[in-house]
């Protein structure tokens, strides 16, 4: 017991797209002498801040922003080198005598942080990566979700059909290790975590929710998504994920000709809500996150998260 009262505070601010964690994370950070450590898996990626919603350094008010707007969008990026990032950001935060504050929505970023899980950075085979590339092109994603669950059925509970990339994980890891996703986040979280997460969510009634995730994604066209993709297009040959970012792969579909400008718009839309209700699914199941309800406004919250961990 006394081990965990020695461990320094770190606190997670996560929740579904669009329900606020950034100008929440920022106000707190503001009070309590914070510096923010992004835990978004696309606002990592240089010229791509529109579909992203990658704060503004006007939106930051000054607030040191880590972990952002430093991966080519041509550069494979993994949870396990994240891990390694977001940790060194911890440390150096604290030996700064500031209080770091995790912030996003990417549940794989922040389960690698809060419970120690080693997601160790396997070797791609190009070879076996290219025979799911035919599988899929011949048979359809939905047989390489079946060769998932076949493989790991408690992972793929978690994976949405649609997840290309998070399916193709699943297949691969077991391909390299003989182990499932499943076994080797079991192994790693026997590991002793070093620091005292204090981990809260946001939600809010699903009807605002999707109401605010739809204003977003109109107001990202009207900033010019469409035009942040074709300059990506143009300045890079290859995204080996990037591009499958919400937002992007569907203006991709539209500049390629395969659907209209409204199909990909309400396409953009249906996607991301579909992402934020996989968001708070994931956020459910750790029991010891603390819920705020975001309609109830930043100072509110803020008062909140400084009673919990005061």
């Amino acid at each position: 017991m006394l081990q965990t009262m020695q461990k320094l505070k770190v606190i997670v601010i996560c929740g579904p797209t669009a329900s606020g964690k950034t100008e929440l994370s920022i106000e707190l950070a503001k009070k309590i002498n914070g510096e923010i450590i992004s835990a978004d898996s696309m606002q990592i990626y240089k010229d791509m801040d529109i579909g992203t919603a990658k704060p503004k350094k006007e939106e930051m008010q000054g607030i040191k922003h880590y972990l952002l707007d430093f991966v080519s969008p041509d550069t494979r990026y993994s949870v396990a080198q994240y891990k390694i990032d977001a940790t060194n950001a911890i440390e150096e935060i604290l030996q700064n005598g500031k209080i770091p504050i995790v912030v996003g929505g990417t549940g794989l970023y922040i389960d690698a942080l809060i419970y120690g899980i080693e997601y160790n950075d396997i070797k791609i085979d190009e070879q076996y990566r290219k025979k799911l590339e035919e599988i899929e092109k011949e048979q359809g994603l939905e047989k390489l979700y079946e060769m998932a669950v076949k493989i790991d059925e408690e992972a793929m509970k978690k994976i949405s059909k649609n997840d290309k990339k998070r399916i193709m994980r699943v297949l691969e890891i077991y391909k390299a290790t003989g182990k499932t996703k499943t076994e080797q986040e079991a192994d790693s979280r026997k590991n002793d975590i070093k620091y005292a997460f204090k981990v809260f969510a946001l939600n809010m009634d699903r009807e605002i929710l999707y109401n605010r995730i739809n204003l977003r994604v109109d107001l990202m066209l009207q900033k010019g998504l469409i035009e942040e993709v074709k300059k990506l297009k143009e300045k890079y040959n290859k995204f080996p994920t990037a591009m499958q970012g919400l937002g992007y792969k569907e203006v991709v579909a539209y500049l390629e000709n395969k659907t209209t400008k409204e199909e990909m718009t309400q396409k953009i839309k249906m996607e991301t809500r579909r992402y934020a209700k996989r968001q708070l699914t994931w956020f459910r199941k750790n029991k010891e996150t603390i819920w705020l309800d975001a309609t109830k406004g930043k100072e509110y919250n803020v008062s909140e998260i400084i009673n919990y961990i005061s």
